[in-house]
């Protein structure tokens, strides 16, 4: 009996054994445990729900470590009288408290209080940036153009000429809705809010005659990450970047006064080094809203198939959307 029970056992284990994967390449190989200083460490993104020029220093101070000589700082100052544009104490506090710092925008593709310098000087007067601030129009005497590296769509993206005087960029970005790209966050402030008004936009948008939006969807997108890459790559890592959740609004400040009103609560502020992180958390903090504070934004980035400016900047290895959040009013 006792051999009838081994030979069983035996039997038992050589076809257990011979159920393995031949493939040893399957079965994971010892590895020397990790020190906690070599674990990922994830990008930071702070956030503040202080929406005033004090909160807007105190968050700035946090990430302001690598910014340093000319300063740009980069604003969507909006279309005349826009009900929804940044509040101007709180981008004059910003520009006081960063030495040798100034405003930048560019002209607009479409037609509006913006798409000449002139008119677009006349928008700046009407919206009350002039009263503290000589706001630098980065394509009022040309253009440059800068490498796009890894680019699927471009090699280079038109971008107005004065960006290259500027040793460091602050991204300060009204976080809303847009017609096109279903959001704008940081990474839109800069892929389209850089290039050239006549040029690089047209490149963006796929214009020809007949035809001024012509690109669309998860094409868009692309074209505007990769036109960010750009940007980023030219300035790092004296690059920050800093998203109001303020009037969110479905349409984006270009919109003006046609900007549907805003249903979702304001949130916060976001701010972090690293771009694809900022933007993500703040599609999130925009998610975990209820839904019938969301629906409208949530129902225009998807329809725009927007969230694709987050997978395609992965793509391009402009970061991996992970992050950690810290919450300075705690």
């Amino acid at each position: 009996m006792k051999k009838t029970v081994g030979f069983l056992l035996a039997a038992v284990l050589l076809g257990t054994a011979c159920n393995q994967p031949n493939n040893t390449s399957q079965i994971p190989a010892p590895t020397e445990p990790v020190t906690p200083e070599e674990q990922p460490v994830k990008p930071v993104v702070y956030f503040t729900r202080d929406i005033s020029p004090e909160g807007l220093v105190k968050i700035y101070d946090k990430i302001n470590q690598n910014i340093e000589g000319k300063v740009a700082i980069k604003l969507h100052t909006g279309e005349p009288h826009g009900p929804n544009i940044l509040p101007r104490p709180m981008v004059k506090a910003l520009l006081e408290h960063i030495p040798n710092s100034r405003l930048v925008e560019t002209n607009t593709l479409y037609a509006g209080g913006r798409d000449t310098t002139e008119k677009h000087r006349e928008t700046l007067k009407i919206n009350g940036w002039t009263e503290f601030a000589d706001v630098d129009i980065l394509d009022e005497e040309g253009t440059v153009l800068l490498p796009v590296k890894g680019g699927h769509h471009f090699k280079e993206m038109s971008m107005g000429s004065h960006i290259v005087n500027y040793d460091s960029l602050v991204v300060l970005t009204h976080f809303k809705g847009h017609a096109m790209g279903g959001y704008g966050g940081s990474m839109k402030n800069i892929a389209i809010g850089i290039a050239d008004g006549k040029i690089g936009k047209a490149m963006l948008h796929g214009s020809h005659e007949g035809n001024m939006w012509e690109t669309t969807g998860a094409r868009f997108q692309e074209n505007m990450a990769e036109s960010a890459k750009a940007t980023v790559d030219h300035f790092a890592p004296h690059i920050v970047y800093i998203n109001v959740l303020r009037n969110m609004s479905v349409d984006c400040d270009c919109a003006g006064t046609a900007a549907a009103e805003p249903k979702a609560r304001d949130i916060g502020i976001l701010a972090s080094t690293d771009l694809v992180a900022v933007d993500q958390a703040s599609i999130d903090q925009v998610e975990a809203l209820p839904e019938e504070e969301k629906h409208d934004l949530h129902e225009r980035i998807t329809s725009r198939e927007g969230l694709r400016q987050l997978s395609y900047m992965k793509e391009l290895g402009m970061g991996t959307g992970e992050y950690q959040l810290v919450d300075l009013d705690k």
